[in-house]
């Protein structure tokens, strides 16, 4: 028996935000991938559960006249994967989605409690920053918009309050238009693992030279993290070995790896390097460039 104290199945966005407002202890379930696990360890903090799969204005993906796309916070990582929209527009979002478990938990786990959980080591959080995602949240006092940068502030923190919904995120054209992308996870198993390293880049060229580079990691810090060190220096160089290993050089700037079971600081760095050459000369590659 899962150590559930209270349970209640929310009938609009606004009946979820008023329960969680009503008990300071309840959490929110949405495909409960990782909620149940704690309940099956015994986790009593996750006892008063706030259920919103009834929302179904939140699994809803689309995209506008402007370009703008939305994805619904309770779309499944399958949904989103599958869908027409993201896989011509967000093909990096879809290779990172696909390293998420198995079938079974993509086809039930929300990129929405991906992000809201606030893992180190959220697949979909190198995507979301490097598309640089907005946030729709709708709380207490309204809603409200809030940048992806900055949104993870500790290992499974957030600056979402008590009472918070993310509704949907927002990616905007100029986010996505004329780059190309690539994701590589680095786990202890081939699959259904947690990364060890997760790395992500989303490039643009301008002809021969790189005009934008912008390189994110999982794993590599307390927070999902870009690494702005290494997208300088990649700007209006050529993609070369050597820009490659400047880069390499650059990132060891951004990121803040630890020692522990999984890899040791030393490892996870090397690590580190290792994806940051890959994803980028995959990026140029798939702009039709050349390393």
């Amino acid at each position: 028996m899962f150590p559930i104290e209270k349970y209640h199945y929310a009938s609009s966005v606004d009946d979820a935000i008023q329960a969680l407002a009503a008990d300071e202890k309840s959490k929110i379930i949405a495909g409960g991938t990782d909620v149940l696990v704690r309940l099956h360890e015994g986790d009593t903090e996750y006892g008063c559960l706030v259920d919103i799969n009834g929302l179904n204005k939140l699994k809803e993906i689309r995209i506008d006249d402007d370009g703008n796309i939305y994805i619904g916070s309770l779309a499944t990582c399958t949904e989103i994967m599958e869908h027409e929209i993201i896989r011509k527009h967000l093909p990096m979002l879809v290779e990172s989605l696909a390293t998420i478990g198995g079938p079974q938990v993509r086809n039930t786990a929300t990129m929405g409690g991906n992000i809201c959980n606030g893992a180190v080591s959220a697949d979909s959080g190198c995507a979301a920053l490097v598309h640089e995602f907005d946030l729709v949240i709708e709380g207490r006092e309204g809603e409200r918009m809030e940048s992806i940068n900055g949104f993870h502030t500790g290992p499974g923190r957030t600056i979402l309050n008590h009472s918070d919904l993310l509704k949907y995120f927002l990616v905007r054209p100029e986010q996505y238009e004329g780059f190309s992308g690539s994701y590589i996870k680095y786990a202890m198993r081939g699959a259904m693992d947690i990364a060890t390293i997760g790395c992500g880049a989303m490039l643009r060229m301008d002809g021969q030279y790189i005009d934008t580079l912008k390189l994110a990691f999982a794993v590599a810090a307390p927070t999902p993290i870009r690494c702005p060190n290494a997208e300088k220096a990649a700007e209006k160089q050529i993609p070369t070995d050597e820009t490659l290993e400047a880069i390499a050089d650059a990132v060891e700037e951004d990121v803040k790896p630890r020692t522990s079971w999984r890899a040791t600081k030393e490892f996870r760095l090397h690590i580190i390097r290792t994806l940051a050459k890959r994803v980028t000369k995959q990026a140029v590659e798939n702009q039709g460039g050349a390393c």
